[in-house]
């Protein structure tokens, strides 16, 4: 089972992005135009791996929660920069950026364990899957 990307649309994965950028971008979707940050997923036998890359970012600009099956990573961050000549204001600028992405959470992984951490403009996730049981195959069950 994949990470799914809710977006809009949710007929659209998250490897669509990947594979078939220009879909999205004829439907709206372009993550640069929408200030998204993009996403690199990766997948091992034991985890799935999400890379953010945000650069200019802190650590403390991040929220990620997890609930029910949603993994929703979120940021809110606001800059401001004034110029005064003694008393008098000359200039003040300011700007807001903010931004959401949710993924759909496979049953197999332990959300409890979900970890982050952030370094030089990458915000690594680390989702732990959990050991699925299998099903026994097919067999005979004989009748008494």
């Amino acid at each position: 089972m994949t990470l799914v990307r809710r977006v809009h649309n949710p007929l659209f994965t998250m490897f669509d992005d990947f594979f078939n950028n220009d879909i999205e971008r004829f439907k709206g979707f372009d993550n640069a135009r929408n200030n998204l940050p993009a996403v690199n997923v990766s997948e091992t036998e034991k985890t799935f791996h999400l890379e953010v890359v945000a650069p200019g970012y802190k650590k403390d600009d991040f929220k990620l929660h997890v609930e029910d099956d949603l993994l929703t990573i979120s940021s809110e961050m606001e800059e401001s920069h004034e110029e005064k000549d003694g008393k008098k204001l000359i200039r003040k600028e300011y700007s807001k950026r903010s931004f959401s992405r949710s993924f759909t959470l496979p049953e197999n992984v332990e959300a409890e364990n979900i970890s982050a951490t952030y370094n030089d403009g990458l915000l690594g996730i680390d989702i732990p899957k959990k050991e699925v049981e299998v099903k026994a195959g097919k067999r005979e069950i004989s009748i008494s």
